[in-house]
Protein backbone atom coordinates (compact mmCIF):
# COMPACT_ATOMS: atom_id res chain seq x y z
CA UNK A 1 0.00 0.00 0.00
CA UNK A 2 1.32 3.39 -0.98
CA UNK A 3 1.72 5.77 1.98
CA UNK A 4 1.48 9.55 2.23
CA UNK A 5 5.14 9.68 3.27
CA UNK A 6 6.18 7.70 0.18
CA UNK A 7 4.32 10.12 -2.08
CA UNK A 8 5.93 13.14 -0.40
CA UNK A 9 9.39 11.51 -0.52
CA UNK A 10 8.98 10.55 -4.17
CA UNK A 11 8.04 14.11 -5.06
CA UNK A 12 11.07 15.39 -3.15
CA UNK A 13 13.41 13.02 -5.00
CA UNK A 14 12.06 14.26 -8.30
CA UNK A 15 11.96 17.91 -7.27
CA UNK A 16 8.25 18.00 -8.04
CA UNK A 17 5.68 20.28 -6.44
CA UNK A 18 2.18 19.12 -5.60
CA UNK A 19 0.80 20.91 -8.69
CA UNK A 20 3.36 19.08 -10.85
CA UNK A 21 2.24 15.71 -9.48
CA UNK A 22 -1.40 16.69 -9.95
CA UNK A 23 -0.71 17.51 -13.59
CA UNK A 24 1.37 14.37 -14.22
CA UNK A 25 -1.27 12.12 -12.65
CA UNK A 26 -4.29 13.84 -14.16
CA UNK A 27 -5.75 14.48 -10.71
CA UNK A 28 -6.80 17.68 -8.97
CA UNK A 29 -4.48 19.50 -6.58
CA UNK A 30 -6.90 19.02 -3.65
CA UNK A 31 -6.79 15.25 -4.28
CA UNK A 32 -2.97 15.24 -4.11
CA UNK A 33 -3.04 17.37 -0.95
CA UNK A 34 -5.49 14.94 0.69
CA UNK A 35 -3.44 11.90 -0.34
CA UNK A 36 -0.33 13.42 1.23
CA UNK A 37 -2.17 14.46 4.38
CA UNK A 38 -2.79 12.71 7.68
CA UNK A 39 -5.38 10.31 6.26
CA UNK A 40 -3.09 9.32 3.41
CA UNK A 41 -4.10 7.66 0.17
CA UNK A 42 -6.11 4.95 1.93
CA UNK A 43 -9.32 6.94 1.64
CA UNK A 44 -8.78 7.76 -2.02
CA UNK A 45 -10.24 5.83 -4.92
CA UNK A 46 -8.00 2.98 -6.04
CA UNK A 47 -7.82 4.50 -9.53
CA UNK A 48 -6.48 7.77 -8.07
CA UNK A 49 -3.81 5.98 -6.04
CA UNK A 50 -2.80 4.04 -9.14
CA UNK A 51 -2.62 7.27 -11.18
CA UNK A 52 -0.22 8.77 -8.64
CA UNK A 53 1.87 5.61 -8.48
CA UNK A 54 2.06 5.38 -12.27
CA UNK A 55 3.03 9.06 -12.68
CA UNK A 56 5.82 8.76 -10.13
CA UNK A 57 7.08 5.43 -11.46
CA UNK A 58 7.07 6.78 -15.03
CA UNK A 59 9.31 9.60 -13.75
CA UNK A 60 11.80 7.09 -12.31
CA UNK A 61 10.63 6.37 -8.77
CA UNK A 62 10.77 2.86 -7.32
CA UNK A 63 8.50 2.13 -4.36
CA UNK A 64 9.94 -0.16 -1.69
CA UNK A 65 7.61 -2.18 0.53
CA UNK A 66 8.25 -2.41 4.25
CA UNK A 67 9.88 -5.58 5.56
CA UNK A 68 8.46 -7.18 8.67
CA UNK A 69 11.51 -9.40 9.18
CA UNK A 70 14.04 -6.57 9.30
CA UNK A 71 11.67 -3.94 10.65
CA UNK A 72 12.48 -1.63 7.74
CA UNK A 73 9.60 0.63 6.76
CA UNK A 74 8.36 1.45 3.29
CA UNK A 75 10.45 3.79 1.19
CA UNK A 76 11.31 5.11 -2.24
CA UNK A 77 14.36 5.38 -4.45
CA UNK A 78 15.18 6.50 -7.95
CA UNK A 79 15.97 4.17 -10.81
CA UNK A 80 19.58 4.26 -11.79
CA UNK A 81 20.14 7.04 -14.28
CA UNK A 82 17.01 8.97 -13.29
Amino acid sequence: MLTAAQIRAARALLGWSQPTLASASGLSLPTIVRMEGAQGPGRSAAANVEAVRRALEDAGVIFIAGEEVTGAGPGVRLKQGS
